[in-house]
């Protein structure tokens, strides 16, 4: 075989393993990845919103000890929120800007959002820790008639991780697939499609 059939055969299987997407294909798809992008920026002014609202809440808190807690407590919640929308704001930036005119391309946007599916699982996971924090500092702060047992600390620590980790994975999964799961699955059956 010479370098001419060789050259030949690799061309051939180039495009035979990354088929063009179609511009009918194309508009089919645009909707849903719109609905993503429009679903991301709904949440991410929903959480700046929730953040204010937390630090004004926190300015109120007396006495100064619980303000300086809660403060340092939703300083961290931000931090983290902070590293996950960053996460986040790739994916955005690359639906906004699609070249999905092959199949590879349109792979790797699925790729990208199921990525950011276990991203935006961990990131209500990570609340965990801040309930428990929250619990601590709602039984410290809290005048009770009598004072709590160390059992009974425990019992509420121990069951506040489980049920917040619980409702947190819950939530989380519920939340994706009602603002982004369900937009994608018309891509995954495009990809299918062009796959056969």
């Amino acid at each position: 075989m010479n370098i001419e059939e060789l050259k030949n055969v690799w061309n051939e299987d180039v495009s035979q393993e990354t088929p063009e997407i179609s511009i009918e294909q194309r508009n089919k798809i645009h909707l849903p990845l719109e609905k993503i992008r429009k679903n991301m920026r709904m949440e991410f002014w929903f959480v700046i919103g929730v953040f204010i609202f937390s630090f004004i809440v926190c300015a109120f808190c007396k006495p100064f000890k619980l303000q300086f807690y809660i403060t340092v407590l939703v300083t961290s919640m931000l931090i983290v929120t902070i590293f996950f929308f960053s996460k986040f704001f790739r994916l955005y930036n690359e639906i906004s800007n699609p070249m999905l005119k092959t199949y590879d391309a349109l792979k790797d946007l699925v790729m990208q959002v199921n990525l950011n599916k276990q991203y935006y699982l961990s990131y209500y996971l990570s609340f965990v820790p801040f309930i428990v924090c929250e619990m601590i500092i709602v039984i410290e702060f809290i005048p009770w008639p009598q004072p709590m047992s160390e059992v009974k600390i425990a019992v509420i620590l121990i069951s506040s991780v489980t049920i917040g980790l619980f409702a947190l994975f819950i939530s989380g999964k519920f939340w994706f697939h009602r603002y982004y799961g369900r937009y994608i699955i018309p891509i995954e059956d495009l990809l299918k499609e062009l796959k056969k």
